[in-house]
């Protein structure tokens, strides 16, 4: 099939390229020139495992290409799929729609023969309602359907997600859509892949509520993580207690700073937008947000707790800033609010991601960027641990304390045992595994 992605970020960028890996031939179109060059050019301006080579192997094939020419790419098509930003609206946390709606403009002035239009990005209910009537009014003639096609990958994991993924979901209202978006997805059917069709709005609600959901279990775990750090439990124990319910499962139960990233953040907060709206809001998923952003900042607080209440004038080594591993986006990155707020109680921060430094510094000032974890701790009162990515987790810990004034080691993602940090002459601090009476005054202190 011929198929356009309009839009080569993160999404429309691994889901072109896994389409031409399918054996279609797919071109990806962006307005941004400079990256569209990059991309001709060899380079790929994301980082995901495997994504390099898959474009690679794409465009030597013949498969895949990248144009700023939206308009000539349009006319050849039989699908057309709108991958473009929705970020949250300044002002009022609503989903920005300006972006789609533009390449809806731009689409229909170029239809020839009948097209499936489809957004992949993610947007509120209603939105491919409004596509839908946009195309109509500017290009009457035009013969289309809209549908809509949320995406479902993990950073870090999108190549397989993408390939071998839990369903699709394809919402639309004129049967046309059914037969070409079956044809698109057809290489799937060899791992049996469930193909969901629904109304176009039901599709549309699908990504937010899944979204919501995964976010709302992340904070249900980080809240129980609280709890037993006040009562003397061990949080892994206790999410791998209900994980093993089926009911329930194991994953998105791991109690950590929070979640941030390009999905969950924006669209919690655009559904909960979308359900005041139409009058039935969402309590549980107002919360989630309001929690969450809490949490990040409070995180902070167990690093000045473990430099005996202060950190002004000292030294706090930052490790792992994506949001999470084997990405590097650092939007929403919970690494931000703890290194904002470290600095507003006068510490001096290093730090050091694998990936994300050249991300972070458009976003953090006056932050030290360090080319290993060791450089960044060397002579730092404490050490935080704030993303688990590999390189991380096996840190030659008594070398890491010899080079450091202090001994605090904050790991917010409980990737090390407590007796090791403890035998290495650290003060090991984590997340809902207990804590000290002596650490409990000092967080009291630094509240």
């Amino acid at each position: 099939m011929r198929i356009v992605m309009t839009g080569s970020g993160y999404v429309g960028l691994v889901s072109g390229a896994c389409l031409a890996d399918f054996g279609h031939d797919v071109i990806c179109v962006d307005k941004d020139a400079r990256k569209i060059e990059l991309l001709q050019g060899g380079g790929v301006p994301i980082y995901e495992p495997g994504l390099a080579d898959l474009i690679a192997r794409n465009v030597k094939a013949g498969r895949l290409t990248f144009t700023t020419d939206l308009a000539g790419s349009v006319s050849q098509a039989d699908v057309v799929f709108i991958a473009v930003g929705t970020p949250a609206r300044r002002g009022d946390g609503h989903a920005d729609l300006s972006y789609v709606y533009a390449a809806a403009q731009e689409i229909a002035a170029n239809l020839n023969g009948f097209t499936v239009i489809v957004t992949k990005s993610t947007v509120p209910v209603g939105t491919g309602d409004e596509v839908d009537r946009i195309i109509r009014e500017a290009n009457p003639d035009a013969q289309f359907a809209v549908a809509s096609n949320p995406e479902f990958l993990r950073e870090g994991a999108a190549i397989q997600d993408f390939k071998r993924p839990d369903r699709i979901v394809v919402g639309m209202e004129d049967e046309r859509a059914r037969p070409v978006m079956e044809e698109v997805y057809r290489p799937l059917y060899l791992n049996q892949a469930p193909i969901q069709f629904t109304g176009r709005r039901t599709s549309e609600l699908i990504k937010y509520a899944a979204n919501a959901f995964l976010a709302m279990k992340i904070t249900f775990i980080n809240e129980m993580a609280d709890l037993c750090e006040n009562v003397g439990a061990d949080v892994q124990q206790v999410a791998r207690g209900i994980g093993l319910d089926n009911r329930i499962g194991s994953k998105f139960l791991h109690a950590g700073p929070g979640y941030g990233g390009s999905c969950f953040p924006k669209d919690t907060l655009a559904l909960v937008k979308t359900a005041e709206d139409a009058g039935a809001p969402i309590r549980l998923i107002e919360t989630t947000v309001a929690i969450n952003e809490s949490r990040k900042r409070a995180m902070a607080r167990k690093v000045v707790a473990v430099c005996n209440g202060s950190v002004r004038g000292k030294t706090i080594a930052v490790l792992g800033l994506t949001f999470k591993p084997n990405t590097d986006d650092m939007r929403d990155a919970p690494s931000l609010s703890i290194i904002q707020a470290l600095q507003d109680g006068g510490a001096q921060v290093r730090a050091y991601d694998p990936e994300g430094m050249d991300a972070a510094r458009a976003m953090v000032s006056n932050v030290e960027f360090c080319h290993n974890p060791y450089s960044a701790a060397e002579g730092a009162e404490a050490v935080v641990i704030v993303t688990e990515w590999d390189a991380l987790r096996a840190l030659d810990l008594p070398r890491l304390k010899g080079i450091m004034n202090g001994v605090g080691l904050v790991d917010l993602r409980n990737i090390y045992r407590p007796e090791v940090a403890e035998a290495a002459g650290f003060t090991y601090v984590s997340v809902g595994r207990g804590t000290t009476p002596e650490f409990e005054e000092l967080v009291q202190a630094a509240e």
